[in-house]
């Protein structure tokens, strides 16, 4: 990849990576950081990465540096995660439904969140999909099969609370 070709990459997909990024992990600061570090990789493996293939490239890399990301925060204290659940369940009943979305979203697995991300927020295919992350189609349609059912019953769920 040339100097050139790299500052077309970074023009064209750093927009998307970004939006993908704050909604997997619900934390703007976070996501820049995770965009940020991913474009310094692209960068430093530039010649190893072909151009046709760098948006793939890009969103495999951001999806696992978030999974490490998250278990990285998830090693804070037990205490401080409890006091951060109450919280999160005490207001439950008062979210919007782009919050409850959100909460939802956030209590799937990681390779289900990101191929739903990925395909209702991004409009990626199941083949570009399974690129990213390394997946059959197949294992995509799956995948994204179950995330949608688990998200509807939970929704539902809440619809029974109110």
């Amino acid at each position: 990849m040339t100097r050139r070709e790299y500052n077309t990459t970074v023009n064209e997909f750093s927009g998307r990576l970004y939006g993908f990024s704050v909604k997997y992990l619900q934390n703007s600061e976070d996501a820049s950081d995770i965009v940020q570090d991913v474009f310094e990789k692209l960068w430093k493996n530039r010649k190893k990465v072909e151009f046709e293939k760098a948006k793939s490239w890009l969103f495999t890399c951001a999806h696992n540096a978030m999974i490490n990301f998250i278990k990285k925060k998830s090693r804070m204290t037990y205490s401080d995660e409890m006091v951060s659940n109450e919280v999160q369940e005490s207001h439950a009943k008062s979210y919007e439904m782009q919050e409850v979305i959100e909460k939802t979203l956030s209590q799937l697995p990681p390779v289900q969140k990101s191929i739903i991300l990925l395909r209702d927020l991004e409009g990626y295919n199941y083949k570009e999909i399974g690129e990213i992350l390394d997946l059959t189609e197949a294992q995509v349609k799956v995948y994204l099969f179950r995330a949608r059912k688990k998200i509807k019953k939970q929704l539902k769920d809440l619809t029974i609370l109110v």
